[in-house]
């Protein structure tokens, strides 16, 4: 529900975890923070967790290759004559570069026709050079250096002309930086500037067999992790104690994973609070995290209670649980992306917790891959029509103010005939895992 930006996994979760500690609020279970695997203090059921990090598979080489030549093709059928990617994830899915570099511009220009080129700080030549050998431009790539008191934006403008495109239509990536693309545009003012978006996200939004399978993978582990955590739960933790649960299950399994928690009627922030909150019996406990293979994300939210739920609980639980079901049988090659989320929506609606957003509050999903959030979005007004192996959340939920909320939320794929969840849906709020 946020961008398109790959936030690392110091993210929305860790954030309120991080603003509660500063607020002298927070608790940790004493020596689970930081746990290694294998610690004895850890719980028994996320202690015989075993790693399934040997599962995860890498990107080759051949896969990168096959992503730049996509994105060329789509490129030429929108009128682009080039695309630039500067830090972020866009870079990293062509080249499999992982950049840092704050307010100096490190880039990556890949024309529709035509050997690419970058643009590197010449302190950061030896960092450049280290990485691009291992792309699918290689050794000998074309890395064009700039010193301190020297201009980027003009390396990246003789570089265009160099191509022949000075004049051309460049697509600049959504998520570079202002500073970067206002000084682009005045650096290689003979040229046209747009949006990458129809070569980045028509590349990243269809996604290869071998990342459905990472991304597979990624679900698993949280699901597996919270299972583990539920298992260690007790009442009078807080919900700090809880996320260190999740954060230890995922070490223990292999990866580095975080939850955010939410009890009782703060379960009716759908992104948090910074509230401190104490499991009691028979309140609400939401967990939605993640971890991420091979760079590919997971997103999953689980609700339950310890001990018994409430007749109203219960029936709300219900609702959204079709609404899930729902979205999920109307999810198809060839739909929009809006029916998707109206048809989950109408059966909440239906069953009175309407009207529109009233108490759904968010849309129904959201593209996934490298980042946890990306193109396309299932929500109202979007046309965009499905295709086999699109990714999303299915995430429908009621947030009933001051009492409390209910999401369930399990990563789908789209097949040729229909959609599938990578992971079980939560069968109810007494047994979110089935009867042990």
């Amino acid at each position: 529900m946020i961008t398109f930006l790959e936030v690392p996994l110091f993210s929305r979760r860790r954030f309120l975890k991080a603003g509660s500690f500063a607020a002298g609020v927070g608790t940790v279970l004493p020596g689970l923070a930081g746990a290694s695997a294998g610690d004895q203090q850890l719980p028994p059921s996320i202690a015989a967790l075993k790693s399934v990090r040997s599962e995860a598979k890498p990107i080759i080489l051949d896969e990168r290759s096959q992503r730049q030549e996509k994105a060329r093709q789509l490129m030429r059928e929108n009128n682009l004559s080039a695309i630039l990617l500067a830090e972020g994830t866009s870079l990293n899915y062509f080249t499999g570069i992982r950049w840092w570099g704050g307010e100096r511009l490190f880039a990556m220009v890949l024309p529709a026709k035509g050997e690419s080129f970058y643009v590197s700080p010449a302190f950061e030549e030896g960092r450049a050079r280290e990485q691009i050998a291992q792309s699918p431009d290689g050794a000998h790539a074309d890395v064009r250096i700039w010193q301190e008191n020297e201009s980027p934006y003009e390396r990246v403008a003789q570089g265009l002309s160099d191509r022949g495109i000075a004049g051309g239509t460049l697509g600049i990536e959504e998520t570079m930086k202002f500073v970067f693309s206002n000084n682009l545009k005045k650096a290689a003012a003979s040229a046209t500037f747009t949006s990458a978006t129809p070569a980045t996200a028509g590349c990243r939004m269809v996604k290869s067999a071998h990342e459905i399978e990472l991304m597979r993978l990624a679900s698993k582990v949280t699901l597996a992790a919270y299972q583990a955590t539920y298992r260690a739960l007790k009442i009078g933790m807080t919900h700090h104690d809880v996320a260190d649960l999740v954060e230890a299950a995922h070490r223990q399994l292999g990866f580095e994973g975080d939850a955010l928690v939410l009890l009782g009627e703060f379960s009716a922030f759908p992104h948090g609070s910074v509230t401190p909150q104490v499991i009691r019996e028979g309140t609400i406990i939401l967990i939605d995290g993640g971890c991420r293979a091979e760079g590919y994300s997971s997103d999953i939210t689980r609700t339950f209670v310890i001990g018994k739920a409430s007749d109203k609980m219960k029936q709300v639980f219900e609702i959204v649980h079709r609404a899930q079901s729902s979205a999920l049988a109307a999810a198809k090659p060839g739909v929009e992306a809006a029916s998707v989320d109206a048809a989950a929506r109408k059966v909440i609606t239906d069953a009175g917790y309407g009207p529109d957003y009233k108490y759904f509050t968010h849309r129904l999903g959201h593209g996934m891959g490298m980042d946890g959030h990306e193109w396309p979005y299932l929500v109202r007004g979007n046309p965009t029509k499905l295709q086999p192996q699109m990714t999303f959340s299915d995430e429908p939920g009621i947030y009933i103010r001051g009492e409390f909320g209910i999401r369930l939320e399990d990563d789908m794929h789209i097949t040729e005939n229909g959609a599938e969840l990578f992971t079980p849906q939560c069968p109810s709020l007494e047994e979110p895992f089935g009867i042990a």
